[in-house]
C-alpha cells in the first residue's frame, strides 16, 4: 500500500496539463506507470514501437485495452531502424552497445508520441529499484542491496540519458515515476526478500498493482527492451556481416585501452567518430552492465 501510494504520488504531482502519454513496451515497469497514471488523465496516450510480430507489442495493447488508453502502435522495419541509427547516437552521444540497441526503438516511439503530448511518462529504474535483473538471482542475497544501489547509481548515463535524449529530441518532457526521491528512499528501505521473492522478481511491485494490470502482464518474466521489440539478432548480424573478423580485430582496441564489446559495437563507434571524431579518453561516457572494457 506504501509503495503504490508514493507511485501515485509521483504521477499526479507531475501532470499538470490533460495533454500526456506513457511509453509503454507490455513489460512490467512501463504497464504499471501506464495503468496508475490513466484515472489522473482523461484522454491518456500510450504509445509502443517495435517490428512487426514483436511480443512487446501483443503485451502493449492487451495493457492498453485494459486501462483504456488511446494507444498508438508504431510498426518499424529494419531499413527503418538502419536510417535513424546515426541520428540516435548523435543524440544520445554514446557508441555503448547495449544503450543504443535499446534506443533505436525508443527514439522512433519518441517522436511518434511528440505529434500527440508534450510530456510523458517512462519506466525506467524499475528493474534496479526492485531487483528486476536476470542474474541478481544468482548473487549471494547478502549482496543484493549493494548490488542495486550500485546498478542505479549508474542510471545518469545509462539507461535514464536514454529516456532523456529520446524525448528532448523531439521536443518532449519526460517523467522517470520510479525515480521521484520519495519512491527511490523507500524503495530502497524494503528487504531485498521481498524484491526477489521464491523465484520471482519484482515481487513486492507486482503485488502492489495487481489490481490494475491483467494476469498475462502482471506475471510476465523480465524481457529485455532490444529483444521485446525483435531488434536484436537483426543488428547483430546485420554488424557480422558489414565488419569483417580483421577489421574488427584491427580497430576493437580504442585510444582509452576500452575493448570494443562486439562488431556491433564497432559499428556504432565508427558512427559516433563521424560525428564527433576520436578522443584519447571516454570515461566520461557511461558502459551497461555486461558490456566489456
Amino acid at each position: 500500500k506504501v509503495l503504490r501510494k508514493l507511485l501515485e504520488d509521483s504521477i499526479s504531482k507531475r501532470i499538470k496539463t490533460d495533454l500526456f502519454g506513457s511509453w509503454l513496451s507490455g513489460g512490467l515497469d512501463s504497464s504499471t506507470i501506464a495503468a496508475i497514471a490513466r484515472p489522473f488523465v482523461k484522454t491518456f496516450h500510450t504509445f509502443s514501437a517495435g517490428l512487426k510480430n514483436a511480443t512487446d507489442l501483443a503485451y502493449a495493447r492487451e495493457v492498453a485495452s485494459h486501462i483504456k488508453s488511446t494507444h498508438h502502435e508504431i510498426i518499424v522495419n529494419f531499413d527503418e531502424m538502419l536510417k535513424q541509427l546515426p541520428t540516435v547516437i548523435y543524440h544520445l552521444e554514446s557508441f555503448d552497445a547495449l544503450l543504443i540497441r535499446s534506443s533505436i526503438i525508443n527514439y522512433i516511439a519518441a517522436k511518434a508520441a511528440s505529434d500527440y503530448v508534450p510530456e510523458i511518462f517512462s519506466g525506467e529504474s524499475g528493474d534496479e529499484l526492485f531487483a528486476g535483473y536476470e542474474y541478481i538471482k544468482s548473487l549471494p542475497p547478502e549482496s543484493i542491496p549493494d548490488e542495486l544501489i550500485d546498478i542505479t547509481a549508474r542510471l545518469h548515463n545509462t539507461a535514464f540519458q536514454r529516456v532523456d535524449r529520446c524525448a528532448s529530441a523531439h521536443s518532449t518532457i519526460p517523467h522517470v515515476v520510479f525515480a521521484d526521491p520519495n519512491v527511490f528512499s523507500y524503495a530502497f528501505t524494503i528487504p531485498s526478500k521481498y524484491k526477489l521473492k521464491d523465484g520471482v522478481e519484482k515481487w513486492i511491485l507486482r503485488q502492489a498493482v495487481k489490481d490494475v494490470l491483467p494476469s498475462s502482464v502482471l506475471n510476465r518474466t523480465k524481457a529485455k527492451f532490444w529483444e521485446g521489440a525483435g531488434v536484436f539478432e537483426l543488428i547483430s548480424d546485420y554488424a557480422s556481416k558489414k565488419i569483417s573478423d580483421k577489421d574488427f580485430s584491427n580497430e576493437r582496441i580504442l585510444p582509452n585501452g576500452w575493448n570494443l564489446s562486439s562488431k556491433e559495437e564497432l559499428m556504432y563507434y565508427r558512427i559516433f567518430k563521424e560525428h564527433f571524431g576520436e578522443a584519447s579518453n571516454y570515461n566520461w561516457m557511461g558502459r551497461t552492465e555486461g558490456t566489456t572494457n
